[in-house]
């Protein structure tokens, strides 16, 4: 299961992405007060993938729908948390490491079967939902933020809260501007690294971001990390500064910028993941 202290990045997308029996569906759940504030979602995600996993294993479960909910100048943009492929990933890892006696008494076969087949479904991209909606709309990474996320973002998007109780620090903007960020990223990093793993994981992001509604909104959410930094740090971070300033000195020709931002980031970000071994 996923650490609390976690980032996400993810896509609203707006109800016209949706078949007539969604847009219903998500019409009603927001009237009815049922979307999720993001600060409360990590914790309500992890508590019903808890859940399903002590469910009896007949089966893998289906979970109730739910979602984020952003409202825009009138529209409606929803963010589906599509819990099914949590659990998929959560009832594999629980297989990961431990003898296969205790492996199948925890997660039978049948249902492990089941589970890998959910999860390579997605990852593969086979196959899609009614009218091409991607199945997930939100990554996870734990105890960090990737580099690469900060590329479809600019530091004038930022939203920073300090206050108790409400604090939060994330990125939102268009998906049309996320692309041709990603765009212009992968393109300088093609021609300066070639065929390294920085650049398949911006690639990677980028079709992504290419299979949703072109009016989605894209949100990059520090999530559970803002309760390892002080204000004065959040306040302070300028991460998409720095890759951008990382990107535009591989453009110009000039290691010594790209390397300087670079070091920084890692150190940045090291820092953070190395709190897991305080945890």
């Amino acid at each position: 299961m996923p650490s609390l202290f976690a980032s996400y990045l993810r896509v609203y997308e707006p109800l016209t992405a949706f078949d007539r029996e969604r847009q219903i569906f998500w019409r009603r759940y927001v009237s009815e007060g049922r979307a999720v504030a993001p600060l409360d979602g990590p914790g309500r995600q992890r508590t019903a993938v808890i859940e399903a996993l002590g469910a009896g294993w007949t089966r893998l479960p289906d979970l109730p729908d739910e979602a984020y909910v952003l409202e825009t100048d009138d529209t409606l943009l929803i963010c589906p948390w599509n819990l099914r492929i949590r659990v998929a990933e959560a009832a594999l890892s629980a297989r990961d490491g431990v003898p296969p006696v205790l492996a199948d008494a925890f997660v039978p076969p049948t249902l492990a079967g089941q589970a890998k087949e959910v999860v390579e479904d997605w990852r593969s991209g086979a196959r899609v939902l009614e009218h091409g909606v991607p199945r997930l709309h939100e990554q996870i990474a734990t105890w960090g933020v990737p580099l690469r996320w900060f590329v479809f973002v600019d530091p004038k998007e930022r939203e920073l809260v300090t206050e108790p109780g409400r604090r939060a620090l994330r990125y939102r903007t268009e998906i049309s501007k996320a692309r041709r960020r990603a765009s212009r990223g992968l393109s300088v990093l093609k021609k300066s690294v070639g065929e390294a793993p920085i650049t398949e994981a911006v690639e990677e992001g980028a079709r992504w971001l290419e299979e949703f509604h072109p009016r989605s909104v894209v949100e990059l959410d520090y999530g559970g990390l803002v309760d390892l930094l002080p204000d004065e740090t959040l306040a302070a971070d300028d991460s998409p500064e720095l890759v951008a300033a990382g990107l535009a000195g591989l453009a110009d020709g000039d290691a010594e910028v790209a390397s300087r931002a670079y070091e920084q980031l890692v150190a940045r970000w090291r820092a953070v993941q190395l709190l897991e071994r305080c945890n």
